[in-house]
């Protein structure tokens, strides 16, 4: 368990932009903010500092609750507790609005992670840690927009690695829920295509992170 921050550090996290997360404070209290996880220096001029997933999440906490009391937050590009929900689990953790806010937090700081990092700034195509993590990232793209994952008795999505470089397999429990996976896969700027597998016939999704 982590300390939660101070007040007057959390007066810093409350200020910052609602949608880049840009701070503003005293190099001390960007500093300490960095030191906890909760904020980034941005490498190129003019170097502001940023919040981190783990910053919009104390960010827009319940007061009191669990990231008040500095348990474990959510960081999905540092391999934290977050982790989004590739389908199967056999003990899915969290559930309900607790859950939605942070899926919606950890995909924000997704967004964020590919305006700052992309060349171009571009927030449409994934970024290169996508593109490192690519079971993990179209799992959270489809959460993100409210599609259900399997689970050890439901139906859902399914995300699974594949032989082939920078791809992903997508199954769903019919070709309504797979044509809509690879709509919501499309708009968070993947490639897909839906195929067969040859022995099962089953139907999926190959879907890859777009360059350009």
């Amino acid at each position: 368990m982590t300390r939660p921050p101070t007040a007057a550090q959390r007066r810093v996290i409350d200020a910052a932009d609602p949608v880049t997360g840009r701070l503003r404070g005293t190099e001390a209290q960007l500093a300490a903010l960095v030191q906890r996880g909760l904020a980034f220096r941005h490498p190129r001029p003019p170097h502001d500092h940023f919040l981190t997933p783990a910053g919009h999440r104390i960010r827009q906490a319940v007061p009191g609750g669990s990231e008040e009391r500095g348990e474990p937050v959510a960081v999905p590009a540092s391999g934290g507790v977050f982790a989004a929900r590739v389908g199967g689990e056999e003990d899915p953790s969290g559930s309900g609005p607790a859950r939605e806010r942070e899926v919606h937090s950890a995909w924000q700081g997704l967004v964020e992670l590919r305006r700052m990092t992309n060349p171009d700034g571009a927030t449409d195509r994934p970024c290169s840690w996508e593109r490192t993590h690519l079971v993990r990232a179209a799992a959270l793209a489809l959460e993100a927009a409210g599609h259900r994952p399997a689970g050890r008795d439901d139906d859902g999505y399914r995300v699974r690695a594949t032989p082939q470089p920078e791809a992903v397999a997508v199954y769903a429990p019919d070709g309504e829920a797979l044509r809509a996976c690879a709509a919501t896969l499309e708009r968070a700027g993947w490639q897909t295509g839906e195929y067969t597998e040859p022995r099962t016939r089953v139907r999926y999704l190959l879907a890859s992170p777009r360059r350009v």
